[in-house]
């Protein structure tokens, strides 16, 4: 997981387009006061009006709502404002800090695996659901590491090392059945380090000999784990992979 700082959610405040939508205030009969168009009007919860009198008053506002919305999109959706007030504070003012950089960067790091382990928790639950039920089928195997797997055809070649580089046909999809990737549609069959691969391929396809065919089943933390992989393999996905052992390359 890339490691993310402070530093991270103050370099939202410079994207473009940042801009405060100015909305025109009802005029109220017999009303004597007048609002100048320099203060910008915020509704609270509360629902009392607060005005933005003056220039750091905006700034203010606008560091603060970024901020904000920069931590909220990493998936924190509950702060202890008062805390966060204090930590903020803190660090303007130079007092010295309840925690020092490298432990506070390692209290965010842990804040954000446990805020995406909940956004994605569906996924971990689905995936062990799918597992329990799926090694009880007639044919299906479990490794010690959880991998579960069966025979589509057997081969009668050589098992690779994972030092060896391998020639595989494969095709990979999610436990909906949508398929993220194959070398079968690309027409051409792939050729790679077999300790240059996810957990689960390191492992299962030194099972195979060359000349088989077999469907593993995939664990997250054996596949793509907490990250995933771009758009089309989420966080915490176990993955399915029919994978064809066609040589080990150099044997």
């Amino acid at each position: 997981m890339k490691k993310i700082c402070f530093a991270v959610f103050l370099t939202a405040l410079t994207i473009g387009g940042f801009a405060q939508t100015k909305k025109p205030v009802a005029k109220k009969p017999m009303a004597k006061k007048t609002i100048t168009k320099k203060n910008s009007v915020v509704g609270t919860k509360s629902g009392t009006i607060q005005r933005l009198k003056t220039q750091l008053d905006s700034a203010s506002y606008a560091f603060g709502s970024s901020v904000g919305a920069g931590i909220k999109s990493n998936g924190i959706d509950v702060m202890s404002y008062d805390i966060f007030m204090m930590g903020l504070k803190d660090a303007f003012t130079g007092k010295n800090l309840i925690l020092d950089p490298q432990k506070a960067q390692k209290v965010i790091n842990e804040a954000l695996v446990l805020a995406k382990k909940n956004k994605f928790k569906m996924n971990i639950t689905e995936g062990k659901t799918f597992l329990e039920e799926n090694k009880k089928r007639a044919g299906v195997q479990v490794t010690a590491s959880g991998i579960q797997y069966e025979v589509l055809r057997p081969g009668t070649g050589v098992k690779p090392k994972a030092t060896d580089s391998v020639l595989v046909h494969y095709k990979g999809t999610l436990l909906n059945g949508k398929q993220f990737d194959s070398s079968y549609d690309r027409g051409e069959p792939i050729s790679f380090p077999l300790n240059r691969v996810i957990t689960g391929w390191t492992e299962g396809v030194q099972l195979m000999p060359a000349g088989s065919k077999y469907k593993f089943y995939i664990p997250y933390e054996l596949a793509y784990g907490e990250n995933g992989a771009g758009k089309d393999i989420p966080p915490y996905s176990t993955l399915i992979f029919e994978i064809e052992l066609l040589k080990v390359n150099g044997k």
